[in-house]
């Protein structure tokens, strides 16, 4: 009798195999034309994304140049555990490092959204189509612009001669020496950071938006609803969806500092040192001080776990919230 349902269960198995099969070839023939779009992305993904990832054992050992290429030197270099890790937490501006990366992030998450559906908003309600697009263009410029371009033209505006500075003395103010007083560049990094990505921020609502059907509008406005109370009511609930799985993914990366925004703008003067001290330019610093890989590979190691670990229990509170607006 065992026998029997032995092979009976074999015989299901095997049939369930082919059936998952030819669904399998039957869906890759339905969508071969978006597969085929896809696979230039499918393959860059995996070259930059998952290729990359043995490398993360750089971050467990004391990497050392043995000349026989990198592999067989990462991989026959002394295992030191969470060693590398410790340099992160033993310098004694740490408190400061951490506070400057998350604060900052903080702000721009929250300060760039509010102001990137405001201007998203106003282009797409307040615009023609031909504007919009003019507006768009050169909105969009800033964010292909390297931050060593962006810090000269900074540079025009505040150095002691600038464009800045001239208009103070013009009008009898004191001139500011905006690159020896930390006090000014929050506010001119916060500034710096939305302006050159505003653009790309915007042309992401913009697309949402125009998803958005026109007739929920028409309706709105024949039951005498103002243009604010259509904004209120229709446009910004349906942009919801979007704005809570946008700022997950900004959440996720809390611990990132771009590197340009602080250290080419300001262009690393010290006496700055209090208001653009973050974790990736600490780490650049150490790196060219000592060369060690490891140190450099435990701090990516280190961002990416504690990224992943807040978008995971980000995303799990808003699934509580609302299990339709969350992630996965």
């Amino acid at each position: 009798m065992n026998g029997i349902k032995v092979s009976t269960n074999n015989k299901k198995n095997k049939s369930r195999a082919m059936e998952w099969v030819k669904h399998f070839v039957r869906d890759v023939r339905k969508y071969i034309g978006l597969l085929i779009m896809a696979l230039p992305t499918i393959i860059l993904i995996f070259v930059l994304k998952y290729l990359p990832l043995p490398g993360m054992y750089l971050a467990f050992v004391k990497f050392r140049h043995q000349g026989r290429g990198f592999f067989y030197n990462m991989f026959h270099s002394k295992f030191i555990g969470l060693d590398n890790f410790k340099f992160l937490f033993s310098g004694g501006d740490t408190l400061l490092m951490f506070r400057n990366t998350i604060g900052y992030n903080i702000i721009f998450i929250f300060v760039g959204l509010v102001v990137t559906i405001t201007v998203a908003i106003m282009i797409h309600e307040m615009l023609g189509e031909t504007v919009k697009k003019v507006f768009q263009t050169f909105m969009f410029l800033p964010y292909f612009l390297s931050w060593v371009v962006i810090s000269y033209i900074a540079l025009s505006f505040l150095s002691d001669s600038g464009i800045i500075n001239d208009f103070l003395v013009m009008i009898g103010k004191e001139p500011i020496s905006f690159y020896f007083e930390p006090k000014y560049w929050p506010f001119i990094l916060v500034v710096a950071n939305i302006w050159k990505g505003i653009g790309y921020g915007t042309v992401v609502y913009i697309s949402a938006l125009k998803g958005i059907d026109r007739s929920l509008y028409e309706a709105a406005a024949i039951d005498g609803a103002k243009k604010w109370d259509q904004i209120k009511y229709i446009t910004l609930p349906l942009l919801k969806p979007l704005v809570i799985i946008l700022t997950i993914l900004a959440v996720g990366g809390i611990l990132n500092s771009d590197f340009g925004l602080f250290y080419h703008l300001p262009k690393n003067s010290g006496p700055l040192f209090t208001a653009t001290h973050t974790l990736d330019v600490y780490v650049y610093k150490t790196f060219l001080v000592s060369g060690n890989v490891g140190l450099s590979a435990a701090t990516g190691v280190f961002k990416s776990v504690v990224g992943f670990l807040i978008v995971l229990i980000t995303n799990t509170i808003v699934r509580k919230i609302d299990e339709e607006k969350s992630l996965f």
